[in-house]
């Protein structure tokens, strides 16, 4: 008599329904999921951390040297510099670890939607990734740059008072040659104790001492000279970062709205004006920064995301949930 073959099927979400506590511990175990996969992050952040500090900083650091300035950021306390390294480190960890974690929390909630539900939402995931993105780029290397460099040469174009006048008057004094500092685009090779120069690379005077280089702080003649504290442009990155990447989400949020019937597309296109408006306003006040950042920065893009989730709201016509999908 033949045997008959084992009957298998995969475990399908829509053939069970679980209880509470099978809920509960589903939850346990993608959140366990979730914190190892941020501690496996976490440790390859801390072993890389002093090199992503060092990539947070480097929009700033190109515009001082651009601007002719010491590049240096000062702390104010001994913990400081540890604090950011800690910080930045757990934000990257974070970065590195969300598609991870975004994927546990997935195979959570996924479980008790329909498969109408899921199909729509893993269909749009890809889109929502890249405008994430898109607003981490933005920022690193179009906002933050030209912010930076907007706010920095401003401030250095400030004159000291008197020095033109002062400078102006004939020397009464015999001709005295004034000290040359060599120059040199990085450091020189066997450099003698107590020798100066000035490393054009990263305009910073330099002196040998003990057998250890060590730099010189200048600053700029001017009124105002930069002492930038790295905590606080730390703070002022990420913020900017955060902002601009949860922003960068509102066609997503246009559609979503649309598709469930509480927007309108007709309503959202004869309401521009106010909608920039608004705009404007909640630019101006979640935004780190000045007010150019603001009104241009971040208003133009979210202008431009806006008519975007127009034209995908218009693609999709208002259902309800339990509709199939386009």
């Amino acid at each position: 008599m033949p045997i008959a073959p084992l009957d298998y099927t995969p475990a399908d979400p829509d053939s069970y329904k679980m209880t509470i506590g099978e809920h509960l511990e589903e939850l346990r175990r993608r959140l366990i999921f979730a914190i190892i996969g941020f501690a496996v992050a976490m440790g390859v952040s801390l072993y890389f951390g002093k090199d992503m500090l060092s990539i947070f900083c480097k929009p700033m650091i190109d515009v001082l040297l651009e601007n002719e300035v010491n590049p240096m950021l000062f702390i104010s306390n001994i913990s400081d510099g540890f604090m950011v390294y800690i910080q930045v480190s757990m934000i990257s960890a974070a970065v590195m670890a969300s598609p991870w974690i975004v994927w546990q929390f997935w195979l959570f909630v996924a479980s008790g939607l329909y498969p109408q539900e899921r199909k729509t939402i893993t269909r749009y995931i890809p889109l929502s990734l890249g405008l994430l993105i898109g607003g981490l780029m933005f920022v690193y290397y179009l906002v933050l740059p030209w912010t930076l460099q907007f706010l920095m040469a401003f401030s250095i174009s400030i004159p000291m008072p008197g020095v033109a006048s002062t400078l102006a008057q004939p020397s009464t004094q015999s001709a005295v040659v004034p000290l040359q500092v060599p120059k040199f685009a990085g450091d020189p090779v066997n450099a003698p104790d107590l020798s100066m120069w000035f490393d054009t690379s990263q305009q910073r005077l330099k002196i040998m001492l003990a057998g250890k280089v060590r730099v010189v702080q200048f600053l700029a003649d001017n009124l105002v000279s930069p002492q930038l504290q790295l905590p606080e442009y730390v703070d002022m990155v990420m913020g900017m970062l955060v902002v601009f990447a949860l922003s960068f989400q509102l066609p997503i949020v246009i559609m979503a709205l649309a598709r469930i019937g509480i927007l309108d597309v007709e309503t959202l296109r004869g309401t521009r004006k106010m909608v920039y408006f608004v705009m404007a306003i909640l630019a101006s006040i979640i935004t780190p920064g000045d007010v150019i950042t603001a009104t241009v920065a971040l208003m133009v893009p979210l202008c431009l995301l806006f008519e975007f989730g127009i034209i995908l709201a218009a693609r999709v016509p208002k259902r309800t949930l339990l509709d199939e999908p386009l």
